[in-house]
């Protein structure tokens, strides 16, 4: 069975909306053969990242940059799940000679999502994944065009999953 793993800091009433929508489209009836794995972001482990085909990140946007806790998933994975530095000790882009996995990404922000999206997306640049689905930006209030967004990039990537 297919596995996707969702690594999510969710400690606001926002935050956790687009989680739990996430959650839902990923585990619609319609989703067959597919497991769905909810971590916290400080309890992931790079076990979970090597066993997962598939991965979906939520952050929110913390004075310009994702969470204090997504940071630390990837500051305690990077090497072990198969992160490249450079000479310099920076990361390195993938070059495409690794079997890769879908990876998406939801952000929620008060006023700007920016600086994390691009935090979480150079990370993830000289990881072994590869962008399966648009970046969801939330700002504001979570409304539910919001919600209905977060249940479909849970939908798609547990259906690119599917045997």
């Amino acid at each position: 069975m297919a596995r996707l793993l969702v690594v999510h800091h969710s400690p606001s009433s926002s935050m956790s909306a687009l989680t739990q929508a996430v959650l839902a489209g990923a585990q619609d009836e319609s989703i067959e053969g597919v497991e769905v794995l909810d971590r916290p972001a400080l309890e992931a482990s790079a076990e979970d990242v090597l066993a997962a085909d598939g991965i979906l990140l939520g952050t929110p946007a913390n004075f310009g940059y994702m969470s204090g806790a997504l940071k630390h998933f990837f500051d305690s994975t990077f090497l072990q799940v198969g992160g490249a530095l450079g000479d310099d000790g920076s990361g390195a882009p993938d070059d495409g000679g690794r079997e890769t996995i879908p990876f998406g990404l939801y952000v929620h922000g008060r006023y700007d999502v920016t600086g994390a999206v691009r935090a979480v997306t150079s990370i993830v640049g000289a990881l072994p994944w590869r962008q399966a689905a648009d970046v969801l930006e939330c700002l504001g209030d979570v409304a539910d065009e919001d919600r209905d967004r977060a249940y479909e990039l849970g939908g798609t990537l547990a259906a690119l999953l599917m045997p």
